[in-house]
């Protein structure tokens, strides 16, 4: 079944039982810790996202958004809202587009699980990486403005934002290949023959990295909210993945829109494949990754296809963490379970660019 993922994500849901928030707790507790809130407050769960539950909180003066942990039992390290927060506030004392944080609660007693509040960034958020419905020069300069985005992210000194100790640095991709091949080990629920493969492989094909910088861990057009009336992005979402790493690691993560395997369902992450990207205004994948070069003087032009070989092997293991929380009864989305059916083809995408780096001569 074809599914319009703008339709599917976008705005709110009620939250089922065993993610409601106590609604009169919660404002009690907000009107004690942010200045100038007052209720009723109203909580509705935002449809996409798939880790950290997301609720609006509207309120009759303001709209604001929470994020928390999700409740149960969880893979280790997963879920830290308590770093995401702390990295909003070093970018947004930055002018780097991300919104406002207002308060971090640890008190698992105001709402279940620990959770931050930040302000309510008012645009709009293109599902999918076509951007359906805009034009030719709009795409062009919101594709333009996300490269500049990640240029800025990535041109920050750690130490010069208070982010030195935000995470180990040195050898990222080793270390995530290493983490997330335990990830997928911890949540597996059958034997897919790339992933075994890639998990022997990947660790002895690590790309050199240069020095370490703050990484998004999950930048792409969908956590992106771009302005109303312009293409400027006015703030990148969903930070949980952060740390310091390699640079070109977290921008060719982005670069999988232009051959992620195309599904008809809720399963599917959204595609450049098969789209003319001249006609629709976006540029090649070889033009972006040209654009960043030139912002950044980084270049992950020698490795890339290693690179994405690293990056869908691990949008596959994160998928299947997605599966083992539904297994677990901790899944956040209604389009968790049909998630299972895109491990297999992502799988076989990284071990394709794996083969493109010379694996299996």
């Amino acid at each position: 079944m074809s599914i319009n993922r703008q339709q599917a994500f976008s705005g709110t849901k009620e939250a089922p039982a065993a993610l409601r928030l106590d609604e009169a707790r919660l404002a009690d507790y907000l009107a004690r810790h942010i200045d100038g809130f007052a209720g009723p407050l109203t909580a509705r769960q935002f449809k996409g996202g798939q880790s950290n539950p997301t609720y609006l909180l509207e309120t009759p003066a303001r709209r604001y958004v929470l994020r928390r942990k999700p409740p149960g039992k969880l893979l280790p390290s997963a879920h830290a809202v308590d770093r995401e927060y702390r990295v909003i506030g070093a970018l947004h004392a930055q002018d780097f587009p991300v919104a406002e944080p207002l308060v971090y609660c640890a008190d698992e007693s105001v709402a279940g699980t620990a959770f931050y509040v930040m302000s309510f960034a008012d645009g709009r958020v293109f599902w999918e990486p076509s951007m359906p419905g805009s034009d030719p020069a709009e795409r062009a300069a919101v594709y333009d403005s996300m490269n500049d985005t990640i240029a800025r992210l990535h041109a920050f000194e750690p130490a010069e934002i208070g982010l030195a100790d935000y995470g180990k640095g040195e050898n990222y991709v080793a270390r995530q290949v290493e983490r997330w091949s335990k990830q997928y080990r911890a949540s597996q629920t059958e034997t897919i023959e790339p992933m075994e493969k890639l998990i022997e492989w990947l660790p002895r094909h690590i790309p050199p990295a240069g020095s370490p910088r703050l990484v998004h861990g999950d930048f792409r057009i969908d956590n992106l909210i771009i302005a109303r009336d312009s293409p400027s992005i006015i703030a990148v979402l969903d930070w949980e993945l952060s740390t310091l790493g390699d640079p070109l690691a977290d921008f060719t993560y982005h670069l999988m829109a232009w051959h992620m395997p195309p599904s008809e369902s809720a399963a599917g992450t959204a595609t450049l494949h098969g789209h003319d990207l001249g006609a629709l205004g976006i540029p090649s994948m070889a033009d972006y990754v040209d654009d960043y070069v030139a912002r950044t003087g980084l270049d992950p032009r020698p490795h890339l296809d290693i690179y994405l070989a690293y990056n869908f092997f691990r949008i596959a293991a994160i998928l299947q963490g997605i599966i083992g929380r539904v297994r677990d009864g901790t899944a956040t989305s209604d389009h968790a379970p049909a998630r299972a059916e895109m491990i297999r083809p992502l799988a076989d995408k990284a071990w394709e660019f794996a083969r493109q780096a010379g694996a299996g001569e």
